[in-house]
């Protein structure tokens, strides 16, 4: 998530009893999200889309990469067979794979110790005053602040879909959020996590991030950082490490999207298709529950209350335990040539990015978005709407990927 330097717009009537409308609208959400047990289709014949998707795959330190993509790692005079041994962290501009096609995320094994895990920080997109100042009135007024609230402990019994997305960039270790969502063409069975674009790739001036891992109810009992130098394995990670072994965002983000959100923050979402370090059984199975994606962009006028969840990791948060902001949207615009955002009030900081945002509807809960942009005062957050572009870039996944 990130922040704004412009001042705060003055609150307007409009949020008069948001606050109970919202807790009203999703007082059994996480209920129906977590029905998770004890953790320990169709496949399609298309080829991905270039634009679009990319593929890696590998294990014990060793990179296996399907021919064509390890053509293009060495094209760009990448080593694959020092890559695990860290050649990865070579961030050249020549050597920084950017095109959807180059993406090569193969497991290290042991990479991510709990203590690396500590130490990532939150990834933070700020939304500048150039941004800001392109408005152009289709905003609803600022929302107040809603003080984010720590998520109940286990986090496997209340929110077992929400964790934690770690990957690796030229500043170092990073983290990001993520929800389990379910895959069509794959019930029950799916290895799907939605996050946002920028905790994958870095848009218009970079490539895709690497080593990219999600930890599905990270800190599962919400102990202290002191508390958690003596906890062990099952603790920090109950459901274990998976990692990306396909990645998928929007054209639109890896062309525009930028440090402080740019053009492709209307579009700064992104799928990971995911296998576990360990064990054969899908995400959705070892974990026990997975969220259904609302792709009708529903009218913020015509939603209650809307949930964002994740991890904030910038001050006064450490990154350690999951909170929850509930609140009635309103709309953010950045330019009258993009597709207008969500925005709640919350408190939430870096590190809650491409969390989820989760709706009720008839007693369901599904996914409607995830945590893009916020202010440097950390008083709201903003999302994309899920439209057409966002679905056919599941389908393509569930279709291509999924049974894999």
């Amino acid at each position: 998530m990130r922040s704004t330097r412009t001042p705060a717009a003055p609150s307007r009537g409009r949020r008069t009893n948001r606050t109970a409308l919202a807790a009203t609208g999703l007082v059994a959400a996480l209920a129906l999200t977590a029905t998770a047990c004890n953790g320990s289709g169709d496949n399609s014949s298309d080829k991905p889309n270039p634009t679009i998707t990319a593929s890696a795959s590998g294990g014990d330190g060793k990179l296996k990469v399907p021919s064509d993509i390890a053509s293009k790692l060495k094209d760009h005079g990448i080593d694959i067979d020092q890559w695990a041994k860290g050649g990865w962290k070579n961030w050249d501009k020549d050597k920084w794979l950017s095109a959807a096609k180059d993406f090569a995320n193969p497991v290290i094994e042991g990479l991510w110790k709990p203590e690396r895990m500590q130490s990532a920080k939150e990834a933070n997109k700020t939304l500048s005053t150039k941004d800001a100042s392109t408005d152009q009135g289709i905003s609803d007024p600022e929302p107040a602040p809603i003080r984010a609230i720590a998520e109940r402990t286990p986090y496997h019994q209340h929110a077992a879909p929400v964790g934690k997305v770690f990957f690796d960039g030229p500043e170092g270790s990073m983290v990001c959020s993520g929800t389990v969502i379910k895959d069509v063409n794959h019930p029950g069975k799916s290895n799907l996590v939605w996050t946002a674009g920028h905790c994958v790739h870095a848009g218009k001036d970079g490539g895709w991030y690497r080593n990219i891992a999600f930890v599905p109810a990270y800190n599962d009992l919400g102990k202290s950082e002191a508390q958690l130098s003596s906890a062990d394995a099952s603790q920090v990670a109950p459901y274990g490490q998976w990692w990306a072994d396909w990645a998928s965002t929007s054209n639109q983000w890896i062309q525009g999207g930028s440090e402080t959100g740019g053009a492709g923050a209307a579009y700064d979402y992104a799928i990971l298709h995911v296998k576990p370090e360990q064990g054969s059984k899908s995400l959705e199975e070892t974990v026990g529950a997975a969220l259904p994606v609302d792709f009708s962009a529903p009218a913020p006028r015509t939603v209650s209350s809307m949930g964002a969840w994740g991890y904030p990791a910038a001050p006064p948060f450490n990154g350690l335990k999951m909170f929850r902001c509930i609140d009635r949207p309103g709309r953010l615009s950045l330019s009258p040539a993009l597709p207008t955002m969500y925005r709640i009030g919350c408190t939430m900081t870096g590190g809650s990015s491409g969390g989820g945002w989760f709706r009720v509807v008839n007693g369901k809960t599904a996914l409607v978005s995830n945590t893009s942009i916020g202010p440097s005062n950390n008083t709201w957050l903003a999302g994309p709407q899920l439209g057409k572009g966002a679905e056919a870039l599941y389908e393509n996944m569930s279709k291509t990927y999924g049974g894999q």
